[in-house]
């Protein structure tokens, strides 16, 4: 493993729980690396993922549970990929709209467009972004954009209401140290290490406690943007890619944990896809006389992946790093909820 990434996590989370998150979670083999005290974008890009997947473990409970099962048979997490949620929206207070929040320091970080994904059910668009340097390695992000032009003038609003008091984590300096590192594609350790706290705090809730009322009138069309309104930018949730996601959603049913009933399975029966309902959460709303009162609602959860080789135009062996609409759709309802 590389002295970078466990000097970078370490740097962010403290050096017990960094030692204690790498022997949870694979280190991709092959990085590229950057001189001493000079980290790659390869190595800063998975200590972020690192750093990331240490709140999943922290806010959803179940997830915790099966990652130290793995650890406790002696394996480690591969994490796949992490997704988020977005709003494509101009009234979005100081953040910008959509992905753009999220691809302004995905790019310089390394990661290039995968995939684009309709989920027109739902009213939103996913878009998978896959790590040049080491794209089976490097988890992936997977952003998606809800579009609340799609729904009623009522939900519009109060969407305006929620997210148009949305402030910008990212600081000028960082965005100064983001382009170094697009240019150089390394950076000192001190910048990487101020770069990667800084970008972990973007993975958060950027708007005010929500109005009961709009929460519940956005719920009433979407599911989706309703868990936006109480969690914003967090992980939605993260992916751990085994061998058999049949036979591990087997293990975990019988173990009894909140498991998906179902397995998707992508058109081209190559990626496989399941999750644990969401770990329900507590969270504050600012009620009709403006006090605040407390609702339980879904938070993030944890999904398994299984993605199987394909020849690619001869006779490579290919991964599939590919994602599936029908998928998509399938694990959101892990976070559906009822008004």
């Amino acid at each position: 493993m590389s002295n970078h990434i466990l000097s970078l996590v370490s740097a962010c989370v403290g050096a017990t729980k960094a030692a204690k998150l790498l022997s949870l979670i694979e280190t991709p083999a092959g990085l590229p690396a950057g001189a001493a005290g000079q980290p790659s974008r390869a190595e800063i890009a998975h200590a972020l993922n690192v750093v990331l997947f240490d709140g999943i473990l922290t806010r959803v409970p179940t997830g915790r549970e099966y990652t130290e099962d793995v650890a406790a048979a002696g394996g480690k997490v591969n994490f796949d990929h992490g997704a988020l949620r977005t709003v494509a929206w101009q009234a979005n207070g100081q953040l910008p709209p959509g992905e753009a929040a999220f691809t302004r320091f995905l790019r310089p970080l390394g990661y290039r467009l995968n995939g684009t994904y309709p989920l027109d059910r739902i009213g939103m668009t996913g878009r998978s972004y896959a790590h040049e340097d080491a794209p089976d390695g490097i988890a992936q992000f997977f952003v998606s954009e809800f579009h609340p032009e799609r729904f009623s003038a009522e939900l519009q609003a109060a969407v305006t209401r929620v997210v148009s008091t949305s402030v910008d984590p990212l600081r000028p300096d960082t965005v100064a140290l983001l382009w170094k590192l697009d240019r150089d594609r390394t950076l000192p350790q001190d910048e990487a290490i101020h770069v990667i706290c800084n970008l972990t705090a973007c993975f958060e809730r950027h708007h005010d406690t929500p109005r009961l009322e709009d929460y519940q009138r956005i719920l009433q069309e979407s599911a989706e943007m309703a868990w936006i309104a109480t969690e914003g930018n967090a992980f939605n949730h993260a992916t751990d890619r085994v061998e058999d996601v049949f036979a591990l959603s087997d293990q975990q049913r019988a173990l009894g944990r909140p498991i998906k009933e179902k397995v998707e399975v992508s058109g081209s029966g190559r990626v496989k896809q399941t999750a644990f309902r969401a770990d329900p959460v507590m969270r504050e709303f600012v009620g009709a006389a403006g006090e605040i009162v407390m609702r339980e609602v879904p938070g993030s959860f944890y999904e398994f992946i299984t993605r199987d080789r394909y020849a690619d135009g001869g006779s490579q062996n290919k991964l599939d790093l590919g994602f599936d609409a029908s998928n998509a759709q399938g694990i959101f309802k892990m976070t559906a909820a009822t008004v």
